[in-house]
């Protein structure tokens, strides 16, 4: 790459990550970022993730190998316009959105094709802001690239090495692509996951029966519904035309499905049921996707005085940090008793291994 200077615009839980991974990984990279919020740009030099805050979009952006645009899809849009006049031809310009459509058709209409490189990491937190940014937080997980048409292969090449080396997974793909297969895969599980919700909560017993019976399988597969409204707000009215064109086939596919349940066709039930099921454990579990994988095992436990804080401080004495801990009433979907949370999966694999020494029986998620 052509220059070591780096510049955010937008400091919170991706750009910040990506800020932290660039400053691990490069430490004698010059990085420079402007965030409205003046405290995260305090606290970013502070920590020496940054050399340079930035109160605008002026000249402390000229020069830059990389310009990451991390602010909400509606103002990456916006500040096309004030970087048009700061970067030169050398500069690869790129975005973390999860919807690219609006910002590819801002880049052509403004001419910025040749310096544009779309991106989006697969990877987030229930948690946002800089505070919570982590420099490992896109570490395997999928990283899309979506090239103007006009931007130069070596662009795209050392975007990719860039993202290679942060140690993320990079896809290359067109931008239409891109918002079709993740309003599939990312965008329709969340609103799946609200109106599941938002269907118990309308259709619940007078006391509430539904919500108290719940836990367990239901509030995990519901996890999703817990996302910023805001957020998701945006991704709907930003990839508007995909989303009802997906829900509109999903709408057809849960008809079929109760055609069946009508029917009691037993050979088609069974069918769809094992389809899916096969479909799903072919998944590949090592790399991060679009929906923040949980990391949780479940286990048994004697209904004893003490139980939990046994297992607790078993964990706590082996330093591994527990993220959420309690038992599993309705077990209809689980197997274990206990289900444990932790914050990554390094901290999963060590508290399967010690909890197994202890004779514990553990069911891995």
């Amino acid at each position: 790459m052509s220059s070591t200077k780096i510049g955010f615009i937008g400091l919170g839980l991706i750009g910040g990550s990506i800020a932290k991974a660039v400053r691990q990984y490069y430490p004698d990279w010059e990085i420079i970022a402007y965030d409205k919020s003046r405290e995260t740009l305090a606290l970013a030099v502070q920590e020496g993730t940054i050399h340079t805050a930035c109160s605008s979009i002026d000249d402390n952006f000229r020069g830059c190998g990389y310009i990451f645009l991390c602010a909400p899809v509606s103002y990456n849009t916006a500040y096309l316009s004030q970087l048009k006049d700061l970067i030169d031809q050398d500069c690869i310009l790129t975005d973390v959105g999860s919807v690219k459509t609006s910002i590819h058709e801002e880049v052509i209409r403004l001419g910025l094709e040749e310096n544009f490189i779309g991106g989006h990491p697969m990877a987030g937190s229930e948690k946002s802001g800089f505070a919570n940014a982590k420099a490992h937080l896109i570490e395997n997980a999928y990283y899309i690239l979506t090239p103007s048409a006009r931007v130069a292969p070596e662009k795209v090449k050392s975007y990719r090495q860039l993202a290679e080396s942060l140690k993320a997974l990079p896809v290359v793909l067109d931008y239409r692509e891109h918002d079709k297969i993740t309003g599939t895969i990312s965008h329709l599980p969340h609103i799946i996951a609200s109106t599941l919700v938002n269907f118990v909560h309308d259709t619940d017993t007078r006391d509430g029966m539904m919500k108290a019976l719940a836990a367990g399988g239901f509030k995990d597969i519901t996890r999703i519904a817990s996302s910023s409204p805001v957020m998701w707000q945006q991704i709907c009215l930003k990839n508007r035309d995909n989303i009802s064109r997906i829900l509109e086939n999903y709408i057809q596919a849960l008809g079929r499905a109760k055609e069946l349940v009508d029917q009691s066709d037993e050979k088609a039930l069974y069918s769809m049921f094992e389809n899916s099921r096969d479909y799903r454990d072919s998944m590949p579990n090592s790399s991060a996707g679009p929906i923040k994988k949980q990391f949780a095992l479940y286990c048994d436990i004697i209904d004893e005085a003490g139980g939990i804080a046994t297992i607790a401080t078993i964990l706590a004495s082996n330093l591994i940090n527990i993220k959420n801990i309690g038992i599993i009433h309705n077990r209809e979907f689980e197997e274990g008793v206990l289900r444990i949370e932790f914050y990554d999966e390094d901290a999963s694999v060590k508290a399967t291994e010690l909890l197994k020494k202890y004779r514990y029986v553990v069911y891995e998620v």
